[in-house]
């Protein structure tokens, strides 16, 4: 199928971890990937505690393998998304995983942290689009023209 852009879809390889603990964003960022045609595979974590065991295969987890993406909101419950994501860069296994955060917080402080960590965006839901369609497009043209680092073995 085709992206919105009349271009091939995301890397069909490429995965998409959903770190979110708010039912209806999840469902509404599935719902703008079907709608615009995106069949990429979307897996979702409740929270940093939730990533962290798909990523690694712990926790009675599949591991999720490489390729991959993160989309993060920063407000969830045990561990929030700032705290998952220093978690990974101090992890070798997962150092250079892709990050976006997906979040309400339009806090200054949160935004310098995201960014401090090597973040590769940071949206705000309210301005992403009330169906995360703009959201969807943004990242079907970031990974057209992105090289991503080869999985490591």
């Amino acid at each position: 199928m085709q992206g919105c852009t009349g271009a091939p879809p995301l890397q069909k390889e490429l995965k998409i971890l959903l770190v979110d603990d708010d039912d209806g964003d999840a469902k509404a960022v599935r719902r703008a990937f079907r709608k615009a045609n995106i069949a990429n595979e979307i897996t979702r974590a409740i929270d940093g505690i939730d990533a962290l065991d798909l990523l690694r295969g712990t926790g009675g987890q599949a591991r999720l393998k490489p390729p991959y993406v993160l989309l993060a909101d920063i407000n969830m419950p045990r561990m929030n998304g700032i705290e998952l994501v220093k978690e990974l860069r101090n992890d070798p296994d997962l150092h250079s995983s892709v990050v976006f955060f997906l979040t309400t917080s339009s806090d200054q402080q949160d935004i310098a942290a995201a960014y401090n960590l090597n973040a590769a965006g940071y949206i705000a839901k309210e301005t992403a689009g009330r169906d995360f369609l703009q959201l969807v497009n943004m990242m079907d043209r970031y990974w057209r023209i992105i090289e991503p680092p080869a999985p490591e073995h």
